[in-house]
């Protein structure tokens, strides 16, 4: 799923697991989506590295370490990256790299892109991923984990010309492009005008609360409270994106879309969802 060669030579073949959470995850109660993201990273065993870089607000990477410590993990670090010139910081630089977790908070996705984009701690995530460190963002952190990323946009249900704006990602994978906030915030037209302009990807929209956790077999499952909407486009049959005139509709014809709720899976290279499995009842 990566973009370019990565180095394989480590004693771990498999790329770590890329969780993109739609926002607004449950950190006081349950808080399910982070126990599980925790239990991959080795429990209470866990390094987890924090970069709040999206977020303008001092107070988000200590709440997040009190939030993983909460869960009982040992060590939890944030990684407060503010301007470009934190990057080069060798002692920040040691705790990412000896990460069994990285954890990428929400806030403005384009912060990460300018202030981290193309620095060593860009590559690193991205090494350490391909290399069998698990990968998560929440918000902004989720839309940044792919190669492509919406920046912004439009709300609404149609796609429209323009309604998308695109930047680069940390480029985890090339294979989906993802949006967050989805029904709360009515994404559904941007994501499919993001898809519009190139077929390939395979669109990601992840309400609140809601999580896509991406194995290294490109086996996703959902784990929380909302659902994902997978927009395939891999059967469009007509796009008129090329024709059309800024804020004007897009046709699309061909396009496959699934509801996937907590439990579901899709497999990303056979392109084929499975409801959850189905659970016994009380009675029984």
């Amino acid at each position: 799923m990566s973009p370019a060669r990565v180095d394989r030579t480590g004693p771990n073949l498999d790329r770590g697991y890329i969780v993109p959470v739609g926002g607004a995850e449950d950190k006081l109660a349950d808080t399910n989506i982070l126990k599980k993201f925790v239990e991959i990273c080795g429990g209470k065993e866990a390094r987890i590295a924090i970069i709040p870089t999206a977020s303008v607000l001092a107070e988000t990477g200590p709440k997040y370490e009190r939030i993983f410590t909460g869960i009982g993990v040992t060590s939890a670090t944030a990684l407060p990256y503010a301007e470009r010139a934190d990057a080069e910081r060798a002692d920040w630089m040691a705790t990412l790299e000896e990460a069994t977790g990285i954890w990428i908070t929400g806030g403005t996705q384009l912060r990460l892109s300018t202030i981290l984009g193309g620095t060593q701690v860009a590559r690193t995530i991205r090494r350490c991923n391909a290399a069998g460190v698990h990968v998560g963002g929440t918000s902004a952190g989720a839309a940044i984990l792919s190669e492509h990323m919406i920046a912004f946009g439009k709300e609404g249900s149609t796609p429209r010309a323009g309604a998308a704006s695109m930047a680069p990602g940390f480029g985890l994978t090339n294979r989906v492009v993802i949006d967050q906030h989805f029904r709360q915030r009515d994404r559904l037209g941007r994501l499919l005008s993001s898809l519009a302009y190139n077929p390939f990807a395979i669109g990601l929209g992840l309400d609140e609360d809601t999580a896509a956790f991406i194995a290294p077999t490109d086996t996703l499952t959902v784990v929380g409270s909302g659902a994902i909407t997978l927009v395939d486009v891999s059967g469009l049959a007509h796009s008129s994106m090329a024709e059309a005139s800024e804020s004007e509709p897009i046709c699309m014809i061909g396009v496959q879309l699934h509801i996937l709720v907590d439990g579901a899976t899709y497999d990303m290279r056979a392109r084929v969802a499975k409801p959850p499995a189905v659970k016994p009842s009380e009675s029984e």
